[in-house]
């Protein structure tokens, strides 16, 4: 398919698949080859209520949205009416299942049901009859020049690491897709099928788990990957698919369906084309890629800048939000947005006015990739009261900004010589935005980054993981030139975590607010940003060894006052293990660094004699990170034949992965080095795309500090119950290497 029929084929309903009618399909080969393994299964309809049931009474119907195209996969009737007939646990999968037959016919039976009698039954036998398995409008794909064993590997030094590098390098064979460009349906409304799918004509990785197509910022880290997996051909690919993308919509939507077309996602395109044009010296893209580029930032600049003025120094800077235009449950996620504006327990209905701003800071707060975060709750709850709060549009947010920054300094690098008026002119816009990155949300004191609050007008006061998105994208404040004790107190949070928790930095400290982007959870991204922070710092502000705090203290106590917006008391408590599982540890002073060593962390590599403070803390970082992607994964079948057996099923059993060969979560605990992690508003996914990218990249680049990690033995000792389920205790074990995990309970759709 041409790409000047791209945005036709959306229109024309897109793809499904011609042995659609095969509900299970799947294709085997082995590892380490460029032919991909794949199993599809489709889900099952399963409503919680019986059969002959009738539906719950609906709230009205939203506005319809303009933006969406068709009546099948956007709000209205028939996305409302399944939604509430709750015949998945996850909204995604039926706005991912194209019909088997055309939207004419589709409407005609829908329209054929008495919504007051209609039951569960009727429902789930129209579904059956009218749509097709999820995920059947894309194939497997062969990767281009796979290479069973990249030149990365000789930089892992420990033999069982550098085979997992391996097994995961593999799996990007998992991964890889097409289009079925031949399963074309004819063009909307008239043709005989209807999908949500955006056909690409390229080559693409997908995430994995429910992300089962293209995706805009989980790109970046696969791609941070495939480079070190020498899969050139594939990163070019990905690329093409997002030039067709902007040529076809004008941006970059969030992901490859029809239901993302009113968002993008953080814009990290020039980033991705930087990366790609550097790793492999290929400048042919670049002809293609800047009027492309421009085009996005254009529409960034359109779109999502406001012009904001600096309490702090009353200069005014043109800045980027997240701002969708949206006035109805997005359809992804229907039932739980449905939900959060309709919730029963509300005394008081929101009105029409409100439900629609709230449609749109639930879409706003997916734009960010965040979703959720109490970084963005005006009033940050347990669940859908704090969801109702939300205020994305009204937040200023460093990421974005940081992104953009350094997006304008890489398209004028790419530019070069070539136009240098377009050169200058990114690097002035790029300076400007710089100088508000730095007025407005860098705090001298606390020597921290703060997301700006229109609604108050003031900087917000909770430190998250967005503090270290400047320093990623070289905007690095003055403060840290003038000593080392500053430099270091910038990412003195991150010491105290690696001393104080057994796993990787969260995304902030705020655990009660069951939110998938709060404590704690702890992401691939951001430790991938951390440690590129750190690297960024100039080397004569790193040499000093790691302070420490004294007898009485613990390295919460080396932390800039009021920067984490916490006190030590306030933080999450890090369990005990075994016996102690209802215990935490000490929660101040220094019996809360439970995980401190001489010149090192538990599973924080070995201490290298004159190592400076900035080499520490990567160090314990990369092999922090490599354990949690490890431990999990061999904890849920994982092996390496002649390096390490698979656990016995009696453990496995513990992990519900009887017949599993380990999964790559999309996000980790860091309470536990052995745990997935949890919360939001679907299962933990397995897969995964950006997992992979962030553990190549760190074995590639710190692969000689990597040491074999410990991980706790699996021992069912206790079950301890908390608001989001129950979990499996683990007892250490002395010298147990690598041995297994407790996998979070999968919470409900409905709990946010």
């Amino acid at each position: 398919m041409m790409r000047s029929s791209l945005k036709a084929a959306v229109v024309a309903g897109l793809v499904h698949s011609v042995s659609a009618a095969v509900m299970n399909t799947s294709s085997t080969t082995a590892l380490g080859t460029a032919v991909p393994t794949l199993t599809i299964s489709t889900a099952v309809a399963s409503p919680s209520a019986s059969l002959g049931a009738t539906l719950p009474s609906q709230a009205p119907l939203p506005p319809a949205q303009g933006w969406c195209i068709g009546q099948i996969f956007c709000a209205g009737s028939l996305l409302q009416t399944v939604n509430i007939a709750q015949l998945y646990s996850d909204s995604k999968t039926f706005v991912d299942k194209p019909t088997s037959k055309s939207s004419q016919q589709v409407l005609a039976d829908f329209n054929n049901f008495n919504l007051s009698t209609v039951t569960e039954g009727d429902l789930v036998n129209f579904v059956d009859n009218d749509f097709l398995g999820e995920g059947l409008e894309l194939e497997t794909a062969a990767l281009a020049n796979f290479n069973p064993t990249p030149a990365f590997l000789n930089n892992v030094t420990d033999p069982l690491l550098k085979a997992f590098a391996q097994t995961v390098h593999d799996y990007w064979t998992q991964l890889a897709r097409n289009t079925n460009q031949s399963a074309l349906c004819d063009e909307f409304p008239g043709g005989t099928c209807e999908s949500s799918l955006i056909p690409l004509n390229h080559t693409f990785v997908i995430p994995g788990g429910r992300f089962r197509e293209q995706y805009y910022w989980d790109s970046y880290w696969i791609i941070q990957g495939l480079i070190q997996s020498e899969l050139y051909e594939t990163v070019n690919a990905t690329l093409q698919n997002f030039m067709d993308e902007i040529e076809s919509f004008g941006f970059i939507p969030n992901g490859g369906r029809i239901y993302y077309l009113n968002r993008s996602q953080p814009p990290l395109f020039i980033h991705m084309v930087y990366d790609y044009v550097n790793a492999t010296g290929d400048t042919s893209i670049v002809q293609r890629a800047l009027p492309l580029a421009e085009a996005e930032l254009a529409w960034w600049a359109n779109n999502r800048t406001i012009e904001v003025t600096s309490p702090y120094t009353n200069q005014t800077y043109m800045m980027a939000h997240y701002a969708v235009n949206n006035t109805a449950p997005r359809p992804e996620s229907y039932l739980t947005d449905y939900l959060t504006v309709h919730d029963p327990t509300l005394s008081t209905p929101l009105t029409d006015d409100q439900a629609a701003e709230l449609y749109s800071e639930l879409a706003s707060g997916a734009e960010t990739g965040w979703d959720y975060s109490s970084r963005f709750e005006a009033i940050p709850q347990l669940g859908n009261p704090g969801l109702r709060s939300l205020n994305v549009k009204n937040i200023i947010p460093i990421c974005l900004n940081s992104i953009l920054y350094k997006a304008r300094l890489l398209l004028a690098d790419l530019y070069d010589s070539s136009n240098a008026t377009a050169a200058s002119y990114h690097r002035q816009v790029g300076a400007r935005i710089r100088a508000g990155v730095l007025d407005l949300f860098w705090d001298p004191t606390k020597l921290a980054f703060y997301d700006f609050n229109l609604t108050s007008n003031a900087r917000n006061d909770i430190l998250t993981a967005a503090t270290f998105y400047p320093a990623w994208n070289y905007i690095i404040p003055d403060e840290l030139f003038t000593s080392q004790s500053n430099a270091f107190g910038y990412f003195a949070a991150v010491n105290m975590v690696m001393n104080k928790y057994n796993g990787t930095v969260p995304v902030t400290f705020l655990d009660w607010t069951g939110l998938q982007w709060d404590a704690p959870n702890s992401w691939p991204p951001h430790q991938f940003i951390i440690m590129q922070a750190l690297h960024n710092m100039p080397s004569n502000m790193t040499t000093n060894g790691l302070p420490t705090p004294n007898s009485s203290q613990s390295t919460y106590d080396l932390i800039p006052a009021g920067q984490l917006g916490l006190t030590e008391a306030q933080l999450p408590g890090q369990p005990f293990r075994g016996a102690q599982a209802n215990q935490n540890a000490t929660a101040t002073g220094p019996g809360a660094d439970i995980n401190k060593l001489d010149g090192t962390v538990i599973n924080g590599g070995n201490a290298t004699a004159g190592e400076g403070w900035k080499d520490t803390l990567l160090r314990e970082m990369a092999n922090r990170y490599f354990t949690s992607v490890f431990c999990s994964w061999h904890a849920t079948g994982g092996s390496i034949p002649g390096l390490l057996p698979q656990l016995p099923a009696s453990e496995l059993n513990l992990t519900s992965s009887i017949g599993n060969t380990g999964n790559m979560f999309e996000k980790f605990s860091n309470l536990n080095v052995d745990s997935s992690g949890s919360g939001g508003e679907y299962t933990v996914q397995a897969g995964f795309g950006w997992t992979n990218g962030v553990l190549l990249w760190v074995a590639s680049t710190y692969g000689e500090r990597l040491v074999a990690p410990q991980c706790p033995a699996l021992v069912a000792a206790a079950t301890t119950t908390t608001s989001t389920g129950a979990a499996v205790d683990l007892r250490a074990s002395s010298g147990a290497v690598i041995t297994a995990v407790v996998m979070s309970v999968m919470i409900s759709v409905f709990f946010l």
